[in-house]
């Protein structure tokens, strides 16, 4: 429902309180106690609310205090010491491992091209869907109507959005295309939210979003005044069966785990530090998100590790 997103695209404004200079982060009778400042990714930030809610229920002496703001943000956040841990969307570039990025992989996610619920030419968008090299010519305006992008004599124009912000929805939607964010021409909104609140005002235009602020995490469809174009992955001109799972989250979910949905634009979420992390309420706040935190990911919209993998995340930790 809209107000379920207005809810997500005010959340992520929640300011960080004042650091302290000294703490408590060791292991007692009660727990852990001590604070957490996280900033960044809006695709990782429902799923990190979750994980805060969930540790403090086995430590209620830790106060974690999480922001949005874009991968760019919680890449220069963490590295510059602003905050603890920053939520990034995207690979980590080398050039942030030369500069003490310590990378933990925690969920995978997927950007999805969205478009109006109420889009007057739904059943040949749902019939034909939209390839990668018809999405290039659509993010470089060489597409201009909607009947160019599904071969029908159609005039309406098409509406084309994007990020203003650097992040990592955008630049793991580029990648898919072979181009940085910075090649991607269309009208540029901030955040996830904003793309989002666009493409629900409307009728004939299309964005892209993470799953998170695409589909509805309660109803598991996609929010009120939303709809997805599917991707035509093999090309041939029209959605296969195999192609079309779209519908809920649990259908997109398998699909991406089954590697159906192309990769990019599914993509590994990360957190990170500045340096390998020593403080203790850090460390087992990591830990328990490689860990007994998976058991939310799919219930939250996500893609749990592997079990391989959340053995290779717990030994960067230990």
């Amino acid at each position: 429902m809209k107000k379920c997103l207005f809810m997500l695209a005010t959340l992520f404004l929640v300011a960080c309180g004042n650091r302290k200079t000294e703490e408590s982060a060791t292991t007692n009778g009660d727990g852990l106690s001590g604070q957490i400042q996280m900033s960044g990714a809006f695709a990782l930030y429902p799923m990190a609310v979750r994980w805060a809610e969930e540790f403090k229920k086995l430590h209620p002496d830790v106060k974690i205090d999480i922001s949005g703001g874009g991968a760019g943000k919680g890449m220069t956040d963490a590295l510059s010491g602003t905050v603890d841990i920053g939520m990034v969307s995207r690979e980590v570039y080398p050039e942030e491992l030369k500069n003490g990025a310590f990378a933990i992989a925690t969920v995978k996610d997927a950007v999805v091209i969205t478009i109006n619920a109420a889009n007057p030419h739904m059943q040949d968008i749902k019939t034909v869907g939209i390839t990668r090299e018809k999405a290039m010519r659509l993010w470089n305006e060489e597409i201009k109507t909607w009947g160019q992008l599904l071969d029908k004599d159609i005039k309406s124009s098409v509406h084309v959005f994007t990020r203003s912000d650097a992040c990592g929805a955008a630049e793991t939607f580029a990648a898919w295309m072979g181009r940085k964010q910075e090649n991607l021409k269309a009208t540029a909104v901030f955040g996830d939210p904003g793309v989002a609140a666009s493409v629900q005002k409307d009728k004939i235009s299309v964005g892209f979003n993470n799953i998170a602020y695409a589909y509805d995490q309660q109803t598991k469809k996609p929010y009120e005044g939303m709809a997805i174009l599917p991707i035509d992955v093999n090309g041939n001109g029209k959605v296969d069966p195999e192609e079309d799972f779209y519908d809920n989250t649990a259908d997109l979910i398998k699909a991406i785990d089954e590697g159906r949905f192309p990769s990019p634009p599914a993509r590994y979420l990360y957190l990170v530090t500045k340096g390998k992390p020593t403080r203790p309420v850090v460390v087992e706040f990591l830990k328990f998100i490689v860990t007994e935190g998976q058991q939310y990911a799919n219930e939250t919209g996500y893609i749990a590790l592997s079990e391989e993998q959340m053995k290779t995340e717990q030994e960067k930790l230990n």
